[in-house]
């Protein structure tokens, strides 16, 4: 027993390692805060038409801005080492389900993004707005209720694992929110990408607007990948560690690697403002070249008369 609380004390994260945690996330916090504020205007006031597209970007904006919003709870709470309570657990809440709900809709906009490129003729009766707000209303309501069964009540600290005791929910968390949604990311990215560079043989005149849509697909996974893949990886170490009853020196630099990486997941929430926003407005121009000829043709007649 002795052993296990010296073990669970030397796990509380380090002046040093806090004091990284703090500069980041303040580093983060503004520019997340702007870049979330001019996204969620853009989409809600500057757009005039409601499409499916612009139904995800707000949902994704609102996750993010919540993610955002919690980050000075975040600070306060690492700095002082605030105890578990009320305040901290639906912070954490607010935190955990919002960043799941960001990488699902991110997921969701891949497969809407595959569908209209892919399938342009089926994508009309398969894509429409309220079907959007019906596929985020589901998740709102999916991730709320999982994840307040999953979430972590026995620990002493605010986002702090000190336990060494390996917990079921890492495998949760790896599995449906990362794994699966990675999964069909890469998947549909890697399609689009290869059907619109097929397009590109049949247009060479649309060729520059096709390559960018390329490249902002291509981008758009990588920094999934880049946010995302490091903070998992560490999560996973440690379950296999405390399996194995590894000891606390080693569990202790796994614990301030995922400290270090789980920053750099949180940055996905300033990201995800820019990087959609270029998805939405390049693919509206580079899915009408996806369509079958006779139909861009029409399109075309219909535009000139």
């Amino acid at each position: 027993m002795t052993n296990s609380t010296n073990c669970n004390n030397s796990l509380k994260w380090s002046y040093n390692v806090r004091l990284i945690q703090v500069i980041i996330y303040a580093t983060i916090f503004p520019f997340g805060a702007i870049f979330n504020v001019l996204a969620l205007w853009v989409f809600c006031c500057k757009l005039k038409k409601w499409t499916e597209t612009r139904v995800y970007m707000i949902n994704l904006v609102i996750a993010d801005c919540s993610v955002v919003c919690t980050l000075p709870f975040t600070i306060y709470f690492i700095w002082n080492e605030w105890h578990r309570d009320t305040l901290c657990f639906t912070i954490q809440s607010i935190y955990l389900i919002n960043m799941s709900m960001s990488i699902y809709i991110i997921t969701v906009i891949s497969i809407d993004r595959y569908i209209a490129i892919k399938y342009p003729l089926k994508a009309k009766s398969l894509r429409s707005p309220w079907k959007a707000a019906l596929i985020c209303g589901l998740l709102w309501v999916s991730t709320i209720t999982g994840l307040n069964i999953k979430q972590e009540r026995s620990e002493p600290l605010c986002f702090q694992k000190l336990s060494t005791e390996p917990s079921t929910s890492v495998l949760f968390f790896l599995i449906f929110i990362f794994l699966i949604p990675l999964t069909i990311l890469s998947f549909c990215s890697m399609h689009v990408i290869r059907s619109l560079k097929k397009r590109m043989l049949t247009n060479p005149q649309e060729n520059k607007l096709i390559e960018k849509a390329i490249y902002i697909v291509f981008a758009n996974m990588i920094v999934f990948i880049v946010c995302f893949s490091p903070v998992q990886i560490g999560m996973l170490a440690r379950f296999v560690m405390e399996k194995n009853g590894v000891n606390c020196l080693a569990i202790q630099k796994i614990r301030t690697f995922i400290s270090v990486t789980a920053c750099i997941a949180n940055s996905n929430c300033c990201m995800d403002a820019i990087c959609y926003y270029f998805v939405a407005k390049e693919f509206q121009e580079a899915s009408s070249f996806c369509k079958p000829k006779s139909h861009h043709s029409k399109t075309n007649q219909t535009h000139t008369s």
